[in-house]
């Protein structure tokens, strides 16, 4: 009876033993899990915004050590994402992938946009570049800027209406631009996104529009939407036969507008640091690079420091085309 005790004891144990081991390994495992951080995207899923997102996601998690969920918080060119940013907690689990637009552009066109980036916002690390081209359907006889200055004043006002993907964006001040340079009286036709622009491109509906390359770049490649002038310096190498806005003597159009990250303002500098430092090596790993690269954006890591001047030289740039222009805030 002692004997049979003594092993029924000797049992208990080892259960006990390797139940302790496995629950305190499983406890490990979600302490160096730890909670979730969250990215914030102002824009639907299925976009480039959103495209951009899910693939740094899964690499930022894989480097972080730490789930990295993508909520997206679509509507008002991001302002719904960036007031969420404003009131979340800055613990260093809240990121908002964000490009020029809603930080740069909406604070000039709003009156109350809700937010304001300088007071509420750190900049953490830039990613990306992307470009804004003037694009024609595929049927049109247009294939320069040239033609489509030509073009366009033959029609005689028939045929001057230029989509946009949102009002008061960098394309509407584009289309501003052009028809100032060309003594065109073009007109901006404001649309929800660049998908129902695109869609009206195809059908014949709207003779040219003003948008990301990254949401023009399929329809470019098969051959169904022509892109004729892009901004920039220089030319780009997925495009090199594309002429840039500066070689044809339009001034203000060489800086590209940016991606990258931004926090509460309050974030602990060691949670800015640590992402950025992941961030770095995600975007350098040449699956990465090249992914968001064929989606139509140009690669460029720039770090706390750099890309806070960039959004401040951006904004400021911006912001006098905007004054020149006499647009009144909505």
């Amino acid at each position: 009876m002692k004997l049979s005790i003594s092993r029924l004891a000797l049992k208990a144990l080892r259960v006990a033993f390797f139940s302790y081991t496995w629950v305190a390994a499983c406890s490990a495992s979600a302490q160096s899990t730890g909670d979730p951080l969250r990215l914030l995207v102002g824009f639907p899923p299925g976009g480039g915004t959103d495209a951009i997102a899910r693939v740094l996601a899964e690499k930022l998690g894989e480097e972080l050590g730490k789930p990295v969920v993508v909520d997206n918080r679509a509507g008002a060119g991001g302002q719904i994402a960036a007031q969420i940013l404003k009131s979340a907690p800055a613990d260093g689990r809240t990121f908002f992938l964000s490009n020029d637009h809603t930080i740069s552009i909406v604070p000039q066109v709003m009156k109350n946009p809700g937010f304001d980036p300088p007071k509420d916002f750190v900049p953490v690390a830039g990613f990306a570049n992307s470009i804004n081209g003037l694009a024609v359907p595929a049927t049109s006889p247009v294939r320069t800027v040239a033609e489509y200055v030509a073009w366009v004043k033959r029609q005689n006002g028939a045929c001057n209406a230029v989509g946009i993907p949102a009002p008061a964006s960098i394309p509407e001040f584009l289309v501003r631009d052009i028809g100032a340079k060309y003594q065109l009286d073009l007109q901006a036709v404001p649309y929800r996104g660049s998908g129902p622009m695109i869609v009206d491109m195809l059908s014949n509906q709207i003779p040219a529009g003003i948008g990301s390359v990254a949401d023009f770049i399929e329809y470019h490649k098969a051959g169904k939407i022509r892109l004729i002038a892009l901004i920039g310096r220089e030319r780009q190498t997925l495009f090199p036969d594309v002429q840039t806005f500066s070689e044809l003597g339009m001034t203000g159009l060489e800086d590209l507008p940016y991606y990258g990250f931004f926090a509460p303002r309050g974030t602990p500098q060691a949670a800015m640091d640590r992402f950025g430092a992941a961030l770095a090596k995600v975007v350098a790993t040449p699956a990465v690079h090249d992914r968001i690269t064929a989606m139509g954006f140009l690669v460029e890591f720039t770090n706390q420091g750099q890309f806070t001047e960039r959004v401040r030289v951006y904004t400021t740039q911006w912001a006098q085309t905007i004054k020149a222009s006499g647009y009144q805030p909505q």
